[in-house]
């Protein structure tokens, strides 16, 4: 894997790039995706004939200006939203081709979720919403709190275990949805602007905590950001307009 000092690198289109790197080594391969909405002269064509390929282990930001489809696309990789036309593969799996109770069992077991929001639930502590997609798991109560220590331990949050979302800051409650996004570990992390509510330095640390975990852990990363500042710590930078990826 190419670490961040080496600076983003163009990402290379499906086909015969990917094969060559063997189908075993993607994480995603997205072949064709279209999403349009509304029908006729109305009709929104979010995004327009995406091809790309995620390589396991690598983070990869997803930069366009505000409409140019980030959200479209990290959803239709994701399952939570079906393309009008072409096929995203994740580990794989054709998540483009599932009926809803499987994206939704894919979605707790392989790929995880940051947005930002945070998405945290006002009435629960820290480690309660850490917990909260293990406690959907079936955990066992100790795996459970061990994991969730663990979790808050590698974000920096372990002194704020009892603590409200209220009660941290906004960089604060970002870590804690960044735990709360690893506490199954998944193989796919998906966030959509994670930093897009921080202030610059407070989303730096945000993204060196990401670019930490994808290489600790083997995760692999799909990040969209509107921040340049930010790609040198990518392995990948895939750029989007208008629904189209261009290159970046």
């Amino acid at each position: 894997m190419t670490g961040p000092a080496d600076g983003p690198r163009e990402a290379q289109p499906g086909g015969a790039a990917a094969a060559a790197l063997g189908t075993a080594s993607l994480m995603v391969e997205a072949r064709e995706l279209t999403r349009t909405f509304g029908h006729g002269s109305t009709a929104v064509h979010a995004v327009r004939g995406a091809s790309f390929t995620v390589r396991r282990g690598q983070l990869v930001a997803l930069i366009g200006r505000s409409g140019s489809g980030k959200t479209t696309l990290l959803n239709m990789v994701g399952g939570l939203d079906t393309p009008t036309s072409g096929v995203v593969l994740v580990g794989g799996r054709d998540v483009s081709a599932m009926p809803a109770r499987d994206r939704t069992l894919l979605r707790r077991s392989t790929i995880s979720f940051i947005f930002q929001s945070f998405g945290l639930i006002p009435m629960l502590t820290a480690a309660e919403n850490v917990g909260i997609p293990l406690r959907i798991a079936s955990t066992p109560r100790a795996e459970r709190d061990e994991r969730v220590r663990l979790l808050l331990s590698v974000v920096g949050l372990d002194q704020h275990a009892n603590q409200r979302p209220g009660e941290l800051s906004g960089g604060q409650q970002q870590r804690v949805a960044i735990a709360r996004a690893l506490a199954v570990q998944p193989e796919l992390l998906i966030a959509d602007e994670p930093t897009g509510q921080l202030d610059s330095e407070t989303g730096r640390q945000i993204m060196r905590l990401l670019r930490t975990v994808v290489a600790a852990d083997g995760i692999t990363a799909l990040v969209a950001t509107h921040d340049p500042a930010l790609l040198d710590m990518a392995d990948t930078v895939l750029a989007l307009n208008d629904g189209q990826l261009v290159p970046s």
